[in-house]
């Protein structure tokens, strides 16, 4: 299984970004997936997740609004576009495959991450 994540970037407040993240050595249909970060010198923290079937979708509270996550099971990609970003979204983002169809908290795969800054 391998997760890669791309698109974090330096970025100005109020500013948008899109992540994006690819899985293979799995059936990426199959599973919930999410995306987690970690602000700089603190814990992995939940950011927003997506059922296996594209029909239900989550997200922290902080982001609601602002972010939204999707998913191409065709192309087996993950994404996460973000706009008005403020400096307390400063983090490394992770994509995240869970082992169910449907609980993305279970975490059984995480990526290496990409960072995102957002600093004027």
């Amino acid at each position: 299984v391998q997760l890669v994540e791309s698109g974090g970037a330096l970025v100005q407040p109020g500013g948008s970004l899109r992540l994006s993240c690819v899985g293979s050595g799995f059936t990426f249909g199959d599973y919930a997936m999410g995306w987690y970060r970690q602000p700089p010198g603190k814990g992995l923290e939940w950011v927003s997740g997506i059922h296996a079937t594209n029909d239900f979708k989550a997200y922290r509270p902080s982001v609601q609004g602002r972010f939204t996550i999707s998913r191409d099971n065709d192309a087996n990609a993950l994404y996460l576009e973000m706009s008005d970003l403020k400096p307390e979204d400063t983090a490394v983002y992770f994509c995240t495959k869970s082992s169910s169809d449907a609980n993305w908290n279970i975490r059984q795969y995480i990526g290496r991450g990409t960072q995102v800054t957002v600093s004027s």
